[in-house]
């Protein structure tokens, strides 16, 4: 059997997220549920493909950045599309800058990714949208500055959207960035995708533009739901529908990436954007899966926040390597080895796989040594074993190379850390809970404390890396 090591470094790159719609990513894709404490994607979709195919519903989906949210939301996605729903998904962090979002910002994200969409759907025409029409005349007319731009698009029911030769648009009003907008006569401006792609692309690069934007958007965020409503969604649907599909759904990712960062007014931006404004958020009319920061599952605000959504944020622990009592967790250990393994020799089935181990590393034991200290994290292992095969940069991976990448990642983590902090670590791995205070808080959202699930509920472990460090072994 002859190894690739450039092809299993490829695989390994924790910065790619698999995409199970696609055979080469599928291949590679493992199935935690058994170990995760239930099978969450499959809740999520019988929430909307049985029991509310017809009316909207809204989900909140939240995990430890890197655990594989997206791997799992773009296999509901495949799931939901093989139902027959159109599937919107997107990740936020392209559209928003995290450390500073509104709610505005977050409708006219949903409004764009939706009328693009839309406006991909083969034979889907939608009237002309007038409301949001007005709405990006006004925002043109507000900031008043003309710069040049090509290019050309159409959009559902507005028509063209198109640059004259000179590099600028004719008309009345213009966006920084963006260029004059005019309506043609008989087609319309095509703003809703376009021009807003350009205004957030503009927005999300300048703190002044943003507060101009809120300062004009912020009244006007009832009316701003209103129109993508029943401008977009509404008719989307019933066009959806008359195509053969069963609805609409809508899936932001990334959200959970926001920075924990307090408003001008000292309003924590997570607690701001999903509990202040979370009654918003669920009021589109259609239905919407938002993933949410995790630690706002231990804020104060976690009633208020079920009560605005009227759900329970539905969240995904990391792979468990060892049990509550400290025993050796046997199968999520097993299909942790099984992710690495199917990255190496991924045309082997699954029990021939794990018999030629000592040909990718030196031992079974080194193996299990990588999966343990990544403490079921799925990126963290990732980026532990891509920088093994950077700095080995051959077959067989050796445990004298692991322990240096391991001491790196360890020294590199415990820079971070306070001494208040380690105090709250060794209380966590002692009694294996969190409160909700701030500072349990900054150690889950700096991935210093883990969660997992199993038969009697969530509890919590300190991330393998730091019982690596001096400063906890002596303790």
């Amino acid at each position: 059997m002859k190894l690739d090591l450039q092809k299993f470094y490829q695989v390994c790159n924790p910065s790619k997220t698999l995409v199970v719609s696609n055979p080469l990513d599928r291949q590679y894709y493992i199935d935690f549920s058994s170990v995760r404490g239930g099978k969450i994607i499959e809740e999520l979709k019988q929430n909307i493909t049985f029991f509310s195919p017809d009316e909207p519903t809204c989900e909140l989906f939240t995990g430890h950045i890197g655990c594989g949210k997206s791997t799992e939301l773009l296999r509901l996605k495949a799931e939901l599309e093989t139902e027959g729903f159109h599937v919107v998904y997107f990740e936020s962090s392209q559209d928003l800058e995290m450390g500073d979002v509104d709610i505005a910002d977050v409708m006219l994200a949903i409004a764009r990714r939706v009328s693009e969409s839309l406006d991909n759907f083969e034979k889907l025409e939608l009237a002309e949208p007038k409301g949001l029409k007005s709405l990006l005349v006004g925002i043109a007319k507000l900031l008043q500055t003309e710069v040049e731009v090509t290019g050309e698009a159409t959009i559902p029911g507005m028509g063209k959207f198109a640059a004259g030769s000179d590099g600028t648009f004719s008309a009345q009003a213009s966006i920084p960035g963006i260029g004059e907008l005019k309506a043609n006569e008989k087609e319309g401006v095509s703003l809703v995708a376009l021009g807003i792609g350009k205004i957030t692309a503009k927005a999300k690069d300048s703190p002044e533009l943003r507060n101009k934007l809120r300062e004009y958007l912020g009244p006007r965020t009832k009316g701003i739901l209103d129109v993508i409503n029943e401008e977009l969604i509404e008719p989307g649907i019933k066009k959806l529908k008359q195509c053969g599909k069963k609805g609409l759904v809508v899936i932001i990712d990334n959200l959970d990436r926001l920075e924990s960062v307090q408003k001008p007014w000292g309003r924590p931006q997570a607690e701001y954007l999903f509990v202040d404004r979370g009654e918003q958020l669920r009021q589109l009319k259609c239905h919407v899966v938002y993933t949410m920061p995790l630690a706002l599952r231990f804020s104060n605000d976690i009633t208020r926040l079920s009560q605005r959504f009227t759900v329970n944020p539905k969240v995904l622990p990391m792979v468990p390597v060892v049990q509550r009592d400290g025993n050796l967790s046997e199968q999520g250990m097993y299909l942790l080895k099984q992710m690495v393994m199917i990255r190496a020799v991924p045309y082997l089935p699954p029990e021939q796989r794990m018999e030629v181990v000592t040909e990718v590393f030196d031992s079974h034991e080194t193996l299990e040594r990588l999966c343990r200290v990544s403490g079921g994290h799925v990126r963290e292992l990732l980026m532990l074993l891509y920088d093994w095969i950077k700095k080995q940069r051959q077959f067989p991976l050796t445990r004298d190379v692991l322990e240096r990448v391991i001491k790196s990642s360890c020294n590199q983590m415990t820079l971070a850390i306070t001494d208040d902090e380690w105090e709250l670590l060794r209380q966590v791995a002692k009694y294996k809970q969190v409160r909700g205070d701030e500072g349990y808080r900054s150690v889950i959202h700096s991935r210093f404390v883990y969660e997992y699930c199993d038969g009697e509920g969530f509890w919590f472990d300190i991330n393998p890396l730091l019982a690596e460090a001096v400063e906890f072994q002596n303790s």
